[in-house]
């Protein structure tokens, strides 16, 4: 019965996870050893009432076991009970131990999980005595593929003679002779000549009448910016009418309630037809249009000559509409700076590859850890001695852990750096209870994925050998990969694992490192901490 008990507490410190009853569905395998290329049968009973209404899972891989075969639904009818059995044939053509995820049940629109269960895929052992071996091929060199280098070297090249071309053109090209420019002097000549040059362009005939009422609008805006020195162009048309009004009393300008209503109600206009998408008809567009030219001429007329105050007022006006121009200069010079520095990591990504340009300008945060310095210490009981790039912290699980599994335990530690979803995790946990009892480390490595599918872990590659330290003792190592979230992005990484589990008879310990796949960091990381790997025996306590 504490025998029993002490499998309970190794799910509970390896898997921190809970099996729930699931009363209306059942999961079961025929076989949980196979070999490569054989099948699998995974079955799934449900039991509801006649009326219910059950969905199965579909697809072709669950987990990374392909589904060779998905066999139709068989029905056993017990009363007012159906039986629905579902079978699926799974198989595998690599070697390993492989987790089937917890599937989704439909059961009345309610969505009920199978419970995950592991596959151990064997090779198949060759007779050599019967069959004829042949020598090994001599190692061929492949070609390097630098196709890639051509095409990128070509296209510069092109758009150096593109610039070359454009730049001798421009250099002697001669100047077209231009027709003498009509000096123009004053605000209100400009707006003048703006609007006639807008009826030119013939945007209504073209149906562009948001492009018409957007120029018509800007024309006026500035016109009133320049002449009357209040920041029309950035205000709304409510902010523009009462800054008119204020300008006019501190000028003591004389114009006429009816000039702001006819020039409110144009902006008003030109707003519902470009955000609003208001179709004025075509008399209501030439009305609008000619009240803009009447509303500009008579403000115009009733400008007064400027006094030494408003001319002070307009100077500082100017000055500072001077100083909010070279902001957006100086802002768009470092926009670009900035666009051009990446533009510049790009290509220098390209020549000289990403790695050697995140791993010296940008930086990678494994490098770091492995450039950085290290410390040996010593974590847990039975202890277990470690050389990493940090101080591994403690993580409290105990509150995790059932009180009558407690009860159980003479001590239980864990301590780790990162977390499962980061680019790289290290973790050390150590476990002695109270009587001694013989551990089966496969269950233990079961529990392990479990808790790794807990956290969001999937399509989990479990594989196992054998393992001993520099000093002799030995345990298991189960290596592989499984496919995590992204912290930030929440896209799906791959990375990959090694956990090492060593058993004595009142202990348990182990060690596990986890980086994303490709990181040669990573994987300098774990071979250094993998050969630091000392354990302290119950009897060394």
């Amino acid at each position: 019965m504490i025998i029993k008990k002490l499998y309970v507490l190794l799910f509970c410190f390896a898997a921190v996870t809970a099996f729930g009853q699931q009363k209306p569905l059942q999961t079961s395998l025929d076989s949980t050893k196979i070999k490569i290329g054989s099948q699998a049968k995974l079955t799934l009973k449900a039991t509801v009432d006649t009326a219910a209404k059950v969905s199965f899972p579909t697809g072709k891989n669950f987990g990374q076991l392909e589904v060779i075969n998905s066999y139709p639904i068989d029905t056993i009818r017990k009363g007012a009970i159906y039986e629905l059995v579902k079978k699926y044939g799974l198989t595998q053509f690599d070697s390993g131990r492989y987790v089937i995820p917890r599937l989704p049940v439909v059961i009345n629109n309610k969505t009920i999980q199978t419970d995950s269960l592991a596959v151990e895929v064997y090779n198949i052992k060759v007779d050599t005595l019967k069959q004829k071996m042949f020598d090994i091929k001599p190692v061929v060199e492949a070609k390097s593929d630098n196709t890639w280098w051509y095409i990128l070297l070509g296209l510069v090249l092109l758009a150096a003679a593109g610039f070359g071309a454009w730049w001798y053109f421009l250099k002697n090209r001669k100047p077209k002779e231009k027709a003498k420019p009509v000096v123009i002097k004053t605000p209100i000549e400009i707006a003048t000549a703006q609007l006639q040059d807008l009826e030119k362009k013939e945007l209504l005939q073209q149906g562009a009448v948001k492009e018409y009422y957007s120029e018509m609008a800007d024309i006026a805006r500035t016109y009133i910016e320049e002449a009357i020195h209040i920041p029309a162009m950035e205000s709304t048309t409510g902010e523009l009418i009462e800054a008119m009004r204020s300008a006019v009393q501190r000028k003591k300008m004389s114009l006429r309630p009816e000039t702001f209503e006819q020039l409110e109600q144009v902006l008003r206009n030109a707003d519902l037809v470009k955000f609003a998408k208001s179709k004025p008809l075509d008399f209501e567009i030439a009305e609008d249009r000619t009240r803009i030219e009447k509303t500009i001429v008579v403000i115009d007329r009733n400008i007064p000559e400027e006094t030494p105050e408003d001319d002070t007022h307009t100077q500082l006006w100017l000055e500072a509409q001077r100083k909010k121009k070279e902001k957006k200069r100086k802002n768009m010079i470092i926009a670009g700076s900035i666009s051009l520095f990446v533009a510049l990591l790009i290509l220098l990504g390209f020549t000289v590859g990403m790695d050697y340009l995140r791993d010296n300008y940008i930086g990678h945060n494994t490098k770091e850890l492995v450039d950085g310095e290290w410390v040996r210490s010593e974590y847990g009981s039975p202890g277990v001695t470690v050389e990493t790039p940090r101080v591994l912290k403690r993580i409290n699980v105990e509150a995790t852990v059932p009180k009558e599994t407690m009860a159980l335990l003479k001590e239980m530690s864990t301590f780790g750096y990162g977390s499962l979803n980061e680019n790289f995790y290290i973790e050390v946990s150590t476990l002695s209870y109270k009587q001694e009892t013989e551990v089966d480390l496969n269950k233990v490595l079961d529990g392990a994925a479990k808790l790794w599918e807990a956290r969001g872990a999937s399509n989990i590659l479990l594989k196992t050998e054998d393992f001993a330290t520099e000093k002799g003792i030995t345990g298991m190592r189960s290596y592989g990969n499984m496919t995590l979230p992204d912290p930030i992005t929440k896209t799906p990484v791959r990375a990959y694992y090694e956990l090492y589990v060593f058993k004595q008879q009142g202990g348990l310990q182990q060690v596990m490192v986890q980086y994303r796949e490709g990181d040669q960091y990573g994987m300098q990381i774990l071979e250094r901490i993998k050969n630091s790997i000392e354990l302290r025996t119950l009897n060394q306590q």
